[in-house]
C-alpha cells in the first residue's frame, strides 16, 4: 500500500523480473547495445557463397586374379574392413566384392584433415602387408575421393538419327571443349558405345603361316610401346632418341609383324580381319520421358551419350 492508501501489486519470479525491465530507464540502452553488437558481429563473421566442406573419402582397391567373389569377400574384403575400422576418425566403411578384386571406401569424420587421413590409411595398409593372402597383388591401389567429385552438371546428348557409337564420338568432342573451361576439374563420358579395334583371327590362315595366338599377344605388347633409346649432342642442341610408337588406328594394328614364314614377315592382316568401330555392348543408356512427356517432343526411348 502506498502513501495514498492504494494497493501496489507485487510480482514474483519471471513476472517480477519482466516488470523491473519494463519500468527501468536502462532497458532502451540495453536494446540499442544489443543491436550494435549484432551488427558488429555480422560484419566480422567470415562468409562464403559456397563454403568448402571437408569430407575425406578414400577408395582402396585390391586385386587377386582368379578369385571368385566369395573368396574375395572372405580372404580380402572382411580382413581389410577390420583394419580400416581401426583407423582413427573413420566414420563409415563401404565394401564390394567382385571377381578378382575388391574395393572398400573409407569415409572419415567431417573436418578430418585430408593429408592425415591419407597417411593413416597408407600406414595401416602397408603395415599389415604380411596379413595379405597369397596371390594378392601388392601394393593395393589407393585413390582419394572428396566432396568435389560430386557432379555439378550433367549434359545428355540424344538423337533419333545417331546410334550410341556416333553419340559417344560427339560427346568426346564436347568433353574436350568443356575441359578447356576455367575451373572445370573432371569430366566423364557415360553411355554410348566406345571405340574399339577388333581383331578376328582366322584359324586356317594361322595354321597356314604356322602362327599361334601365344605368339601374337607378345608381338602386340612389344610393338605398342615408345621407349627412350638414348641421345646425342649436335652443335648446341641435345637430341633425345625414342624408338617405337603407339598404335593409333586399325591400319597400324593390321600392319604389325607377328611372325615370319619362309623368311618372309607375316603381318596381322595376313591371318586376321582387323576392324575399327564400336566395341561390344556391355551396358545400355537410354533417354525416355515420364508422366510429363506430353510437354516435350520426345515420344519414345533413344540411346544417349551423357557428359
Amino acid at each position: 500500500m502506498d502513501n495514498n492508501g492504494n494497493n501496489i501489486p507485487r510480482y514474483g519470479g519471471a513476472t517480477g523480473l519482466a516488470q523491473i525491465f519494463i519500468n527501468s530507464k536502462i532497458t532502451p540502452l540495453l536494446i540499442l547495445a544489443s543491436i550494435l553488437l549484432g551488427m558488429f558481429s555480422l560484419m566480422l563473421t567470415p562468409r562464403e557463397e559456397e563454403p568448402q566442406i571437408v569430407v575425406p573419402m578414400i577408395d582402396v582397391m585390391v586385386m587377386m586374379p582368379g578369385a571368385t567373389p566369395e573368396e574375395i569377400e572372405n580372404l580380402v574384403t572382411r580382413p581389410m574392413e577390420q583394419k580400416i575400422w581401426e583407423i582413427e576418425d573413420v566414420e563409415y566403411v563401404y565394401s564390394s566384392s567382385f571377381p578378382s578384386f575388391a574395393i572398400s571406401t573409407a569415409r572419415f569424420l567431417v573436418g578430418t584433415d585430408m593429408e592425415e587421413a591419407i597417411t593413416r590409411l597408407n600406414n595401416k595398409m602397408f603395415g599389415n602387408a604380411d596379413l595379405m593372402p597369397p596371390g594378392m597383388i601388392i601394393p593395393p591401389l589407393i585413390k582419394v575421393r572428396s566432396i568435389d567429385d560430386v557432379p555439378m552438371m550433367a549434359l545428355t546428348l540424344w538423337s533419333d538419327q545417331y546410334e550410341g557409337y556416333g553419340l559417344r564420338q560427339l560427346a568426346a568432342e564436347l568433353k574436350n571443349e568443356i575441359a578447356s573451361i576455367t575451373d572445370v576439374s573432371v569430366t566423364e563420358i557415360i553411355g554410348g558405345c566406345k571405340r574399339s579395334v577388333q581383331v578376328e583371327l582366322d584359324p586356317q590362315r594361322m595354321a597356314a603361316f604356322n602362327i599361334t595366338t601365344l605368339s601374337i599377344l607378345p608381338a602386340l605388347e612389344m610393338q605398342n610401346k615408345s621407349l627412350p633409346s638414348g641421345g646425342f649432342a649436335a652443335g648446341n642442341n641435345q637430341f633425345v632418341v625414342e624408338t617405337g610408337t603407339f598404335l593409333r588406328s586399325a591400319t597400324d594394328v593390321a600392319n604389325l609383324v607377328v611372325g615370319s614364314f619362309q623368311e618372309r614377315p607375316v603381318r596381322l592382316m595376313d591371318i586376321a580381319t582387323v576392324t575399327d568401330g564400336p566395341a561390344e555392348v556391355d551396358s545400355y543408356t537410354f533417354l525416355g520421358v515420364g508422366p510429363s512427356g506430353d510437354q516435350t517432343d520426345i515420344d519414345d526411348e533413344f540411346p544417349v551419350g551423357s557428359e
